[in-house]
């Protein structure tokens, strides 16, 4: 019987308030502004069939094996898979596991921060009625205009990552916990909300169709790559995120349940906010491939022409921030851990230091959008057109990172740890187990290993 690990830095109060940080931590910016965009450039019905299947046959297994290697391990990602490989008397190289994750977390971080700051500036646009009596076109090049402004995008940015830094200085109770209660249900509320007007006053039946039939010769190979990426990115997949919150996870806590729980809220979000969206798009005339500033205009459109659009537009975007917090939060926790762990910095030395990193590392995303020509590419990058930095960061960390990361991550807990060692920690019913540790070690693996060999094409 393995001796029982205790993190440093405490553990969650309950199960409800671990479901509800995880769930927060993979509910965020990836739901709402990232998933209808990519749905829109991969195909609609297609791709979001694909998409689900990911969640469910490769997404909630990596996401309980994340998270039961860190309830076993208790310390940040690198050194819980440290910790884990030498239990398993297995080869130091599998410390890679969990050093990819953190590396993968904190370059997503570094882009995602800069997408919360469009969040943010948009809060005080809402309450200024600045989106009332404006065209599509028109509120299109307001936010052309906005993400062009590199003086602008840093001072938002700047913003969310001081504002992140603060709330995890507190530590695991005064600041990660207290910064969750009342986030996510809010979230929720506001987008049903949202996605009944939608369908009352948009197209609500062709946004309906557009998402759930599927026409497979819209779908790529590349399309494909992008929805197993998303499952990874929506659900905080090996990106570090799911295994330090698992090493704060009380021990009488079935891994298993709480998985499927955040799997399940975290799609809807994504499903919800499409339909919140679409019809708008339909109605509007609007390009459903629109790309990253999909959210930034079409919602507007909405906000600026319903009744109480004022109070509901700055009311969603205010939600939304807070969606992206309790993803920053997680992501920079990771590294936070480690410091504290790894080098005995406190907290407040460990925040500062990764918050001053995050930022810089920001700057490449911020000036991807200023009209520089230093900064405009056209080039292939790992089998996609980029045109800047945060084309390049965002297909490197989401779409190629992630789900190799993920892959990692199934091959260690499947065949590396040791299943007396899994068995204990996932303590289920024997098909249970039987069922995940066959996802674990054959389809994931396989799945992902056919879809990168297609992709470079051996396939």
């Amino acid at each position: 019987m393995q001796q029982q690990r205790h993190s440093m830095h405490g553990q969650w109060s309950s199960r409800f308030t671990f479901i509800i940080a995880a769930t927060g931590a993979a509910v965020g910016l990836g739901n709402i502004w990232k998933f209808p965009y990519i749905m829109g450039q991969n195909g609609g019905g297609a791709f979001v069939l694909v998409y689900l299947l990911c969640i469910l046959l490769i997404g909630i297994p990596v996401l309980m094996a994340e998270v039961m290697m860190g309830k076993r391990g208790r310390q940040s990602p690198g050194l819980t898979a440290r910790t884990l490989v030498l239990e398993a008397n297995a080869h130091r190289y599998w410390q890679v596991t969990g050093w990819v994750g953190l590396l993968a977390g904190f370059l997503i971080l570094s882009f995602y921060s800069v997408i919360a700051g469009w969040a943010f500036a948009y809060v005080p646009k809402a309450l200024q009625n600045s989106f009332a009596g404006k065209s599509a076109a028109e509120l299109g090049q307001m936010f052309g205009e906005f993400s062009a402004d590199s003086s602008s995008l840093l001072l938002w940015t700047t913003v969310v990552i001081g504002l992140t830094c603060a709330v995890v200085a507190r530590g695991l109770k005064q600041g990660l916990e207290r910064s969750l209660k009342f986030m996510m249900p809010a979230l929720y509320i506001l987008l049903i909300l949202m996605a009944i007007y939608a369908g009352i006053t948009g197209e609500f039946l062709k946004a309906l169709n557009y998402m759930f039939y599927p026409d497979f010769s819209k779908l790529t190979v590349h399309g494909v790559l992008i929805a197993l990426g998303h499952a990874f990115f929506t659900l905080s997949l090996a990106s570090g995120v799911m295994m330090i919150y698992g090493a704060y996870l009380p021990n009488n806590v079935s891994i298993i349940k709480t998985s499927i729980w955040i799997a399940l809220a975290d799609t809807s979000v994504a499903l919800i906010a499409g339909m919140v969206i679409y019809p708008i798009v339909f109605g509007q005339g609007l390009d459903a491939g629109q790309g990253p500033g999909l959210i930034f205009v079409t919602l507007p459109i909405a906000f600026g022409s319903m009744p109480g659009g004022v109070l509901i537009g700055t009311f969603f975007f205010l939600m939304l921030v807070f969606a992206a917090f309790t993803s920053t939060i997680a992501m920079i926790e990771s590294v936070v851990a480690w410091l504290i762990e790894s080098r005995g910095y406190s907290r407040l030395k460990s925040v500062i230091l990764a918050g001053i990193v995050v930022w810089l590392m920001s700057l490449l995303t911020v000036f991807s959008f200023s009209k520089a020509s230093w900064t405009q590419w056209h080039f292939n990058f790992l089998g996609k057109e980029v045109h800047n930095l945060f084309e390049i960061l965002d297909h490197l960390a989401a779409d190629i990172m992630l789900p190799l990361g993920g892959l990692a991550i199934a091959l260690f807990a499947g065949w590396v740890m040791k299943r007396s060692a899994t068995e204990q920690e996932l303590n289920t019913s024997p098909l249970a187990y039987t069922i995940w540790r066959f996802c674990i070690r054959w389809f994931t693996p396989v799945a992902i290993g056919l879809v990168f060999l297609n992709l470079v094409g051996v396939l």
